[in-house]
């Protein structure tokens, strides 16, 4: 079952008073689903069926009848609804309340009625027929209509009609009355002839007497006529009678002339006066007009207007003519007025329609909606061009500044001062010589007033359109002349015309913004037109992530309005390009920051061996990566511009370059030379002093060789954590290419600390292995001939002081560092050891013995950093040496050893493994 339909609800009708017969429009809700489902219709209590005229479900037009209330309520009844109520009322006027003036705009158009729902066609809503002529009830067959035009070819149930078939009416609407009801129906149709013919007759005797009278009366004066004899003889008594009326006439003429005279001219004057009093309207109107029109009530103008045109204007009286054209001078001089006001720039769009609707009742010549239309169109392509000029003249020349109109600076700019991307510290600050700390650059001011511009002025131009479109910028009046169907036709010519200048509208935002951020992507004959920025500052990624916020929030703006996305495409390939621009400005830029972090070392070591160098360059990185969150966002509509190939390759150069010029910068503070540094630092320090740590703290200036030292520590911080924390960071945003971004980065910091290493062990490996022959020979000493060993010899035990220096400095830097050192000392002295052991050409008993303690005394002091081409070497440096075969030798071996390693147990306890960390300093 469907659901039961709301009932009728009426809301208007216009007029709201009138005579009877006066045409009405009646509006609502639920007024019936088509003309069969309209069942009833009242107003003030008269049936006005009849006359109704379904023309949707929210409007009816009909006719008021002669009812006996003066007001009352207008009720429609539907099939689908039942009886409804109403919200207003109309009045009835009584014909001795109308004066004549009223009388006179009120009219019936003489017009057959067209019912439209089977009703008779052609028949005056005063000639009433009964509903049903049988007087029975009535019984809708089910016959089809097609069969019964089959069956009476060429008739009509319609018993009005010529072609009139009693057959087709009884199988239409009695098709189940039964016989009886048949005879009913037939007994009744006799009576209502019978008493059709009765009337008539019993008319004609109740006037039979008048009409004898009257043809006595016609007799005897045409009988008295003939008597006479002489109606055409010059002296007859009709031609007497005349004369003598005649002279009587002339006689009162001449006695009353003046008399009537003076009666003439105050009847003349009277009527004159009656005129002007009943016609005060249109007399008082060109005044009133103008007063009207002063006090800006464009309204009443209108409704006094449209009230004198149809009673005067096609009046062929002259004194009404003359007064109606001094009327209409006055209209046209409004419909000027208001074409002015409505072509003024800037308007509101409520003042735009207002004035087109006044336009459109006042039937101005032309289109003011697209006359509008284009203006506001021209005005904002001038607002956008003069945006740009006032900034490329200087007339803007700073963030808070007024514009020409004297206003403050757009809240966006207020924004732009709170922006967290904006705040920049650090490394990540990027500061032209020609701009102040947060000083907002002309480019980003610019562009967020142009914003401003589109977003304030292009949603009430795309609104003007649609309201263009579809007719809504006509009133009631302009759709009773056909405004809105020659507006919806005219709207459907230039939509093509109105796409065009949206384009245009978007093209000139578009090439603005390109003439003040991307030049090169302009013709070069647009530059004079759009360009002119070269002496503007140079901006960073953070204020292109600004304005590419602004640019967004300008695009969704605008999508929101329900513009067809092919016109907004090119703001999306602008968006496009600038992500792009931001995203190589902002890595560009990262490198400059990289580059001066260098100056920034403060060579304080922490308890892991390494400054704050390696830190803060990963923070640069990571602000760089926030600062890239927005650019690289993808909006609705966007692509991802890291998966576009060529893209994707210079991010991914660009961010390599970054990690080798942080790695350069490494390399430069190694090779900084000492000179450089405010105070000169003495190599020779006692490294093992107590007073070496409190050195390390401020205002410590580090040597070349603890330059190396804590550069090393830092390279391997770098590829242990740092390079493994900065890929994590790059593919959380979302950035390509990290495997290759790592591999490069480890791949120099590798090379890096493979030449800081060797520079190291050169500077401190050489000078120890460079003593041991100097030493081993002083005091002319010969293996062939030496005495029996008491001990190690000084200067194997100053080698062995030398390493603990080295050891000390290398531990003081990093801990982690000291194996890989030692190592490589040890491995140098043991070659040197085992060269100088292998180039003598002979050894005594004695110096074998002195040979073989030196070597396992060196060997086993440094037992805990040999590696195994240390191993190797020290077994080939004995091996050259002659073997022990004898017990006391190898007894006196062992015992000199173990005085050895208690005499500098304190020195070489430093060799033994410990967990002990290094101070932090």
């Amino acid at each position: 079952m469907s659901k039961a339909r709301p009932p009728p609800l009426v809301t208007g009708i216009s007029p709201k008073e009138g005579p009877a017969w006066t045409k009405v429009t009646i509006r609502g809700e639920n007024l019936g689903t088509g003309p069969a489902d309209l069942v009833g219709l009242s107003i003030c209590g008269h049936n006005c069926m009849l006359t109704a005229e379904w023309m949707s479900a929210s409007k009816i037009v009909c006719r008021v009848g002669p009812a006996k209330d003066d007001k009352g309520e207008i009720i429609v009844t539907t099939k689908s609804g039942g009886p409804g109520t109403s919200t207003v009322s109309f009045k009835l006027l009584r014909p001795e309340r109308i004066g004549i003036l009223e009388q006179s705009a009120v009219w019936v158009d003489e017009v057959n009625y067209d019912m439209r729902t089977n009703r008779n066609k052609g028949i005056s809503p005063f000639s009433l027929r009964p509903s049903n002529p049988l007087g029975i009830e009535m019984d809708k067959g089910k016959a089809a209509q097609k069969d019964l035009e089959q069956i009476f070819p060429g008739m009509s149930g319609d018993f009005t009609s010529e072609n009139f078939s009693a057959s087709w009416y009884l199988i239409e609407n009695h098709s189940g009355s039964s016989f009886e009801q048949l005879k009913v129906a037939a007994n009744n149709l006799k009576k209502h002839a019978s008493k059709k013919n009765e009337g008539s007759m019993a008319s004609v005797k109740g006037g039979l007497s008048t009409f004898f009278e009257a043809q006595d009366a016609l007799a005897a004066i045409h009988q008295r006529l003939e008597s006479d004899g002489t109606e055409k003889v010059e002296g007859s008594m009709t031609r007497r009678l005349e004369n003598i009326l005649n002279r009587a006439s002339d006689t009162a003429d001449t006695l009353f002339q003046e008399v009537l005279g003076r009666k003439d001219k105050a009847d003349s004057t009277r009527n004159a006066l009656n005129v002007l009093q009943r016609f005060k309207f249109l007399f008082n109107l060109p005044l009133n007009i103008e007063r009207n029109i002063q006090k800006g009530d464009y309204d009443v103008v209108i409704n006094d207007y449209e009230k004198a045109k149809s009673l005067f204007g096609n009046t062929e009286v002259a004194v009404f003519k003359k007064v109606y054209a001094e009327v209409e001078t006055r209209i046209e001089a409004l419909r000027n007025l208001l074409l002015e006001k409505l072509l003024q720039t800037p308007s509101t769009l409520h003042d735009q329609k207002r004035y087109i609707r006044y336009l459109s009742d006042l039937h101005a010549p032309g289109d003011p909606a697209w006359q509008c239309i284009y203006a506001q169109h021209k005005w904002i392509l001038q607002l956008m061009q003069n945006c740009r000029n006032e900034f490329i003249s200087g007339r803007r020349v700073g963030a808070g500044g007024l514009d020409l109109e004297g206003d403050t600076r757009p809240a966006a700019l207020g924004r732009l001062g709170q922006s967290s991307s904006l705040k920049r510290g650090g490394s990540m600050h990027y500061q032209r010589p020609s701009t102040r700390l947060f000083e907002t650059p002309q480019q980003v001011q610019f562009v967020e007033k142009l914003s401003d511009v589109v977003i304030g002025q292009l949603p009430n131009f795309w609104k003007l359109w649609i309201s263009y479109v579809n007719g809504s910028l006509f009133s009631e009046t302009g759709e009773k002349s056909g405004h809105v169907e020659k507006s919806k036709k005219n709207a459907r010519q230039r939509q093509n015309d109105f796409k065009k200048m949206i384009e245009e509208l978007t093209n000139r935002l578009v090439k603005l913004i390109r003439g003040a951020l991307l030049p090169t992507t302009l013709p070069r004959g647009e530059l004079n037109v759009y360009g002119g920025w070269e002496d503007k500052t140079e901006l960073t990624g953070a204020w292109f992530t600004q304005i590419i916020h602004t640019v967004r929030g300008c695009h969704e703006a605008l999508s929101t309005l329900e513009i067809p996305n092919d016109l907004l495409q090119v703001i999306q390939d602008l968006l496009l390009e600038l992500r792009v621009h931001c995203l190589m400005v902002t890595l560009l830029h990262t490198s400059e920051d990289v580059k001066r972090l260098a100056e920034k070392e403060d060579w304080v070591v922490d308890n892991e061996g390494i400054t704050s160098l390696p830190s803060k360059f990963e923070q640069c990185m990571v602000q760089m990566l926030q600062s890239l969150k927005e650019p690289l966002e993808i909006k609705p509509g966007e692509i991802n511009v890291l998966q576009l190939d060529q893209v994707q390759d210079q991010a991914t150069e660009l961010s390599v370059n970054i990690m080798k010029v942080f790695i350069n910068c490494l390399e430069q503070l190694s090779r900084k030379a000492d000179e450089d540094f405010e105070v000169s630092h003495n190599i020779s320090v006692d490294l093992s002093s107590p007073d070496r740590f409190s050195r390390i703290h401020e205002g410590f200036i580090p040597t070349s060789e603890q330059r190396l030292l804590i550069i090393l520590s830092n390279c391997q911080y770098l590829e242990r954590r740092t390079f493994l924390n900065l890929a994590d960071h790059f593919e959380k945003h979302g950035l390509t290419g990290t495997e290759k971004i790592n591999r490069a980065s480890v791949d120099a910091v590798r090379e890096l600390d493979g030449n800081l290493f060797e520079a190291y062990i050169e500077r401190r490996a050489d000078p120890i292995a460079g003593s041991l022959e100097p030493g081993m020979y002083a005091g002319y000493f010969d293996w062939r001939d030496c005495q029996t060993p008491t001990g190690v010899r000084n200067y194997l035990k100053e080698a062995l002081v030398n390493i603990i220096a080295v050891h000390a400095e290398v531990f003081t830097v990093s801990k982690d560092l000291v194996p890989r050192v030692l190592s490589r000392i040890v491995e140098s002295v043991a070659d040197e050891m085992c060269r100088l052991m292998q180039c003598v050409s002979s050894f005594s008993k004695n110096g074998a013995l002195q040979a073989r303690l030196e070597l396992c005394a060196l060997r086993d002091a440094m037992a805990a950093y040999l590696n195994p081409e240390s191993k190797t070497i020290f077994k080939q440096a004995l091996d050259s040496l002659p073997q022990l075969h004898s017990g006391a030798d190898k007894k006196l071996l062992e015992e000199l050893l173990n005085k050895f390693k208690s005499s500098m147990q304190l020195q070489l306890t430093c060799f033994q493994p410990s967990n002990v960390q290094p101070v932090k300093r």
